[in-house]
């Protein structure tokens, strides 16, 4: 489990350091805005320059990962984007895209489990 852990964390850090940077610089082909509510919804993001913030959290977190520093911070900054990553592609793009998310979403989950007794504080019901 610990090999496994830490090519999780490698490959979801690469995962978001690349895509981070190519929110911040675009390195690699874009396609096509898509139709609809999801073309609108990123429009609003780039019209508004809250895709910079997206991706400078992105570079962050991938950052973390792979240089194996506050793995934890890394996880809760980068779970967050993971839910809106699923949310978008179920719900905004009926399913285009969802492998990746999927894919995401279980080496994110494979670092969490290697990492929990660091993330057990979040999960605590009360505070003193």
């Amino acid at each position: 489990m610990k090999i496994a852990a830490m090519i999780a964390r490698l490959l979801l850090g690469l995962i978001f350091l690349v895509f981070g940077l190519n929110g911040l610089h675009p390195f690699l082909p874009m396609p096509p805005p898509p139709p609809g509510l999801a073309g609108q919804f990123m429009g609003a993001l780039m019209a508004s320059h809250y895709y910079v913030f997206i991706a400078l959290v992105q570079t962050i977190g991938g950052l973390l990962l792979l240089v194996n520093r506050f793995v934890p911070l890394a996880l809760v900054m980068l779970g967050a984007m993971i839910v809106n990553i699923l949310c978008v592609h179920i719900f905004l793009l009926h399913g285009v895209g969802l492998p990746l998310a999927l894919l995401v979403t279980v080496l994110w989950l494979i670092v969490a489990v290697r990492n929990k007794r660091h993330l057990a504080g979040i999960f605590a019901p009360r505070t003193e």
